[in-house]
């Protein structure tokens, strides 16, 4: 079920399972001014939801925003075949069955004026117990609602999530904090290049953080967003 959350943005969730702790996952859409919908992380869609999509806008593009958030990308295709993919580099190697339209480029400008991106250079994380693995993250800002839109880059768990999540996230550095978890501290070894992803991020007039897994930030999303990397640019915790 789509939920709006500001003018011409809206979000879906499901539950999600990462190592057996239930984290969720959110789609985001943003609606361009001349109809067209952005489709960010596409989850599974009921038939509510596709006439929820139907009735805001024509589901033009579908973004996958890093190496980890492709796994209901296809099934969304099959229902909208005439969006184009937008990937990241990476994914036509981990996904060959998914037909990418645009491989998204650092270097490349936005071709939409209420939307600009970056990509989120040095990030690691660690996805299983195979190492450490690069993620691949491009980062979206709507200007028009000033809202940032991550995929994996910082959690924000809470008291809406399970007992064992809450726990987990305590743990992990992640609990009602808008960060990266320890565990991505720990795998990112090129620092400096994560210092100035963050930095460049910082220059964008951005109120809300809507990310894949955790809560909104509705708030102070850019000082909150600066806390939660203080580490990488060098501040004291």
């Amino acid at each position: 079920m789509l939920r709006k959350i500001d003018v011409n943005l809206w979000v879906a969730e499901q539950p999600l399972k990462f190592w057996q702790f239930e984290v969720g996952t959110r789609m985001t859409i943003v609606r361009l001014k001349n109809g067209n919908l952005i489709v960010f992380s596409p989850i599974q869609v009921d038939e509510e939801t596709i006439q929820q999509i139907d009735e805001i806008g024509k589901v033009s593009y579908i973004i996958i925003p890093n190496l980890y958030h492709h796994l209901f990308v296809a099934e969304f295709q099959a229902i909208y075949p005439e969006a184009q993919l937008w990937t990241v580099p990476g994914l036509e190697l981990k996904r060959p069955d998914l037909k990418s339209d645009r491989i998204l480029n650092k270097d490349e400008a936005s071709i939409w004026d209420e939307i600009e991106y970056l990509f989120f250079e040095g990030f690691q994380a660690i996805v299983d117990f195979s190492g450490f693995s690069t993620v691949n993250e491009f980062i979206f800002f709507h200007k028009e609602s000033r809202t940032l839109i991550i995929t994996d880059t910082s959690l924000n768990l809470d008291e809406t999530f399970t007992l064992k999540t809450q726990l987990i996230g305590r743990a992990i550095g992640s609990y009602k904090t808008l960060r990266p978890s320890l565990l991505e501290k720990i795998a990112t070894k090129e620092k400096e290049l994560v210092k100035d992803s963050v930095e460049k991020i910082l220059n964008w007039d951005f109120e809300r953080v809507i990310m894949a897994h955790g809560t909104i930030v509705e708030s102070d999303g850019k000082e909150k967003f600066k806390r939660g990397y203080e580490w990488f640019l060098g501040m004291t915790l």
